[in-house]
């Protein structure tokens, strides 16, 4: 019968040798067709990846990112290495996109076509129930909805999960991250991986928000499609501060009343996705984490129990998904973990991850989800066993 297992490892040896050793010990027999590393910006990352590929025969595939704090079932670490293993009936192929600074959807378009050609078939012809794309950018470069458009050109239905390369650095003039494939490290790049699998698997997402019911309208934009200069036909922030019932400096997305609290999602179907301010200007506008449409009407959001929400999702939602599910990869919303610190959750949340299956993945820049950019949100790909 079908399936997909995981085994997952984490060291937090400082040299960069005796964390791949510690690493590959842990894996014990079990021997990995795609190999994932998550490893925090800090470390010496050719090094590691050097030393971890030696340790694996040359056909096992490896990926993997900088981050802004690993996780793994015991839930969300700092400065150190999470090593996923993944094994069983599956095909995967990889692509490298370089360079997305620039023209980012036609080298993503390349890397894609790459995947697909490893796989022996072509974009259009891959069964959207069989493939699914895991797609991991250099978050600092804010490419994410051109990649999308590269990736999905020639196949709209295709199904993408993922997230942003990431830094714990929280300065923009010193931020910046790492991919993995295979021997390569490159900034300013994405991979592109697709699993072809008759196992069970689902890509799903968490968020702890609930609708309210509450709508607004984006009736003006800049030429960067990024800030919103009027809502509902008044200026940005202050009619944002009037919906919520606040004063303007109360929007900061940290604070107790504004965007992390209140934020806006743009429903799909019946799934809600999160789409919402990141901050506000001087000026009065308010940058958005997505590329914003004229008209474009978004639902104001609330936010419900953090620790709950999150462990329920493991429990009730990934069950009622995916069949017997065996691995899980994890790409959660960096500012998700900042306000579970903020909020002196830590130690609720790590017990919320002990919830999942097996599980690998890191705290990212930005996430995709089903060819989505959004925000705030932990997404996932979890495969089972049929």
């Amino acid at each position: 019968m079908p399936s997909i297992q995981m085994r997952s490892a984490r060291s937090a040896h400082a040299d960069e040798e005796a964390a791949a050793e510690e690493l590959v010990s842990q894996l014990g027999a079990f021997r990995p067709k795609l190999v994932t590393l998550f490893a925090s910006r800090g470390r010496d990352h050719t090094r590691l990846n050097r030393a971890v590929r030696s340790r694996f025969p040359k056909g096992t595939r490896l990926i993997g990112a900088s981050t802004a704090g690993e996780i793994d079932n015991e839930g969300s670490h700092s400065g150190s290495v999470v090593l996923s293993g993944l094994a069983g009936d599956f095909d995967v192929g990889i692509g490298l996109a370089e360079k997305i600074s620039g023209d980012a959807a036609r080298v993503a378009g390349l890397a894609t076509a790459r995947a697909f050609d490893e796989l022996g078939l072509h974009a259009r012809d891959a069964n959207p129930k069989r493939c699914v794309g895991i797609v991991i950018d250099d978050g600092f470069r804010y490419r994410k909805e051109e990649l999308l458009m590269g990736i999905l050109e020639k196949n709209q239905s295709l199904v993408l999960v993922g997230g942003g390369a990431s830094d714990h650095e929280r300065d923009p003039a010193k931020q910046s991250a790492l991919i993995h494939v295979d021997g390569e490290v490159v900034t300013d790049g994405a991979l592109v991986a697709f699993v072809r699998t008759e196992a069970p698997w689902a890509a799903l997402r968490s968020h702890w928000f609930e609708p309210t019911g509450q709508k607004l309208r984006i009736t003006r934009v800049d030429e960067s499609a990024l800030f919103a200069l009027e809502i509902d036909g008044r200026p940005a922030a202050k009619r944002y501060a009037e919906l919520l019932g606040v004063e303007l400096a109360d929007l900061d997305f940290m604070g107790s009343k504004g965007f992390s609290v209140r934020p806006t999602a743009l429903k799909v179907g019946r799934e809600y996705f999160i789409r919402g301010p990141w901050y506000p200007t001087p000026e009065g506008t308010i940058r958005f984490a997505n590329l914003l449409d004229e008209g474009a009407e978004y639902e104001v959001m609330k936010r419900g129990d953090m620790v709950k929400m999150t462990q329920q999702f493991f429990d009730e939602v990934v069950p009622s998904r995916v069949q017997s599910p065996q691995a899980a990869l994890l790409f959660n919303c960096s500012a998700r973990a900042m306000l579970v610190r903020a909020n002196g959750l830590d130690e609720g949340m790590n017990a919320a991850y002990a919830h999942a299956p097996t599980c690998a993945g890191f705290n990212v820049n930005f996430e995709i989800y089903c060819g989505f950019a959004i925000n705030s949100t932990l997404t996932s790909v979890v495969f089972g066993a049929s």
